[in-house]
């Protein structure tokens, strides 16, 4: 449901696939935190991240810039500075189950945490897809936040190519 590639600049990233692309628009998300979160294991401040999503069709293009040198799961697949593809992201109805497929698979869960009060995690798949895999727990409130990332893309015009959810 969701490609995503780690960026130095996000604005940058956010105008060219506008411009190159015509995906948009893009919806901003400054200061991305989630609760409980665990990197590798142990206990963890999750990294000081930018991120954008936009709907492209039926999948959306999320866009991430780490904006500290903390290791993180956006470090372990792209050095700083760099522009790379690091995940696709998984909607899933059996959260447990899916995470359970992964793990006997030899994908090792590499972060976890609660994103809106529900389970999120990536994966390492690097080994054998090339990207991590991240996992999300379908939720009402996911659903209502892609819903109003992919409403405006129905019939955008081009305008307004960066937007905040309000």
């Amino acid at each position: 449901m969701q490609l995503c590639w780690v960026v130095p600049d996000i604005h940058a990233a956010m105008a060219s696939w506008t411009r190159t692309a015509g995906v948009g628009p893009f919806f901003l998300f400054d200061k991305v935190t989630y609760d409980q979160p665990l990197y590798r294991g142990k206990p963890t401040d999750f990294c000081d991240i930018t991120a954008a999503i936009a709907q492209a069709g039926d999948v959306q293009i999320e866009l991430v810039c780490q904006n500290d040198d903390r290791p993180s799961i956006f470090r372990d697949v792209v050095p700083a500075g760099r522009t790379g593809f690091h995940h696709m992201a998984l909607y899933c109805k059996n959260y447990e189950a899916d995470l359970a497929a992964y793990q006997s698979a030899g994908a090792e869960l590499v972060f976890t945490g609660l994103m809106m009060g529900h389970r999120v995690g990536w994966l390492d798949t690097t080994a054998t897809l090339g990207y991590m895999t991240e996992i999300i727990t379908v939720n009402e409130i996911a659903d209502m936040v892609f819903a109003k990332i992919r409403e405006p893309s129905l019939n955008w015009d081009g305008k307004d190519p960066v937007r905040t959810l309000s």
